[in-house]
């Protein structure tokens, strides 16, 4: 009798996947919409990029998971969370002030990006962020103003085509 326990939980042992060293078993979780909030907190901890990227890309993240990740060492990992559509406002300023030029980028070119992540690249060092910013759609009027008194003759220029295209668009409306 114990013997056939002690078997039963032996074959149970070593047919269910472990975890912790199967790679391609943390892939498939972090990507999962079905995977627990627990198993996404621990996945956003995982030592491989790719896991925390493809958390930090699923929809179905939990906000603090994402807040946490939002100051990720690895630039991929910010990168997948500035385009997840399920990220919350919050996280955006977070990586709008984000060292790495390429996480900022994104944000300034993401279509759904808030207001307030806008107006914080409006003031970046960098004049292609700057540039990126008075392309978006979503920069107010407030914002293109603000980018016409630019430094920059290239920003200058786009912030005034932007802005003339908002009046246009709200002349046609009316």
């Amino acid at each position: 009798m114990y013997l056939k326990v002690i078997n039963g939980i032996l074959i149970l042992c070593l047919s269910a996947p472990v975890f912790a060293d199967d790679r391609e078993e943390r892939y498939r979780q972090a990507g999962h919409p079905a995977t627990p909030s627990a198993i996404f907190n621990e996945l956003s901890f995982d030592q491989d990029p790719a896991i925390r990227e493809r958390v930090a890309s699923n929809r179905r993240t939990p906000v603090a998971v994402l807040l946490r990740l939002a100051n990720d060492p690895n630039t991929s990992v910010k990168i997948s969370l500035a385009t997840n559509l399920s990220a919350p406002d919050g996280i955006y300023p977070i990586l709008a002030r984000d060292a790495a030029l390429a996480v900022r980028s994104v944000v300034a070119r993401f279509e759904y990006v808030p207001v307030t992540a806008l107006a914080i690249l409006a003031k970046d060092k960098d004049v292609d962020i700057r540039l990126e910013v008075a392309r978006n759609l979503n920069t107010t009027r407030s914002i293109l103003s603000q980018l016409m008194a630019d430094d920059n003759d290239r920003v200058k220029a786009v912030a005034t085509l932007a802005l003339q295209r908002l009046s246009e668009e709200e002349a046609e409306g009316n």
